[in-house]
């Protein structure tokens, strides 16, 4: 049985939902209401998040990176991954995830915290809010521990 944050956080996870909730209770879905994806955390502190819009078309040349720049937009900017070392905060329930590669290069060399918790096997994951066009958002992820 995980005793520490970092033993329960450890393991393979499936997107189950993101969210974004603004101040006024305006929900939305940045990926659609049916993202999916996986978060990774290694025990030896590395993770790796990635998570995609359903329904993405492929480029019409078949070819793995050959699209035109309205293919190749549309592909990105339904995609989000990174991956690089995290760190355990077990005192305050947060995880912070340091960007060593990123498909945005917006997020490389970042470091953001999450905060989470668990019910069964769920972990939810929200980051702190952020202020965008003048209003609060809040994130919240939802993710299933993938079994054997």
């Amino acid at each position: 049985m995980a005793n520490t944050l970092k033993e329960k956080v450890v393991g393979i996870w499936s997107l189950v939902s993101y969210e974004v909730t603004d101040d006024h209770g305006n929900k939305t879905y940045p990926m659609g209401e049916d993202a999916t994806g996986f978060i990774m955390y290694h025990p030896e502190g590395y993770m790796s998040a990635q998570m995609m819009s359903l329904g993405r078309p492929k480029y019409a040349s078949g070819a793995l990176h050959i699209g035109t720049q309205e293919e190749m937009a549309a592909a990105a900017g339904g995609y989000l991954a990174y991956a690089g070392p995290y760190e355990v905060d077990e005192e305050n329930n947060v995880v912070t995830h340091h960007m060593s590669v990123s498909m945005n290069p917006t997020w490389l060399g970042d470091s953001q915290p999450r905060y989470v918790s668990f019910d069964g096997d769920l972990l939810e994951i929200t980051s702190p809010p952020v202020i965008v066009d003048g209003k609060k958002q809040n994130t919240k992820l939802v993710w299933r521990h993938v079994q054997n």
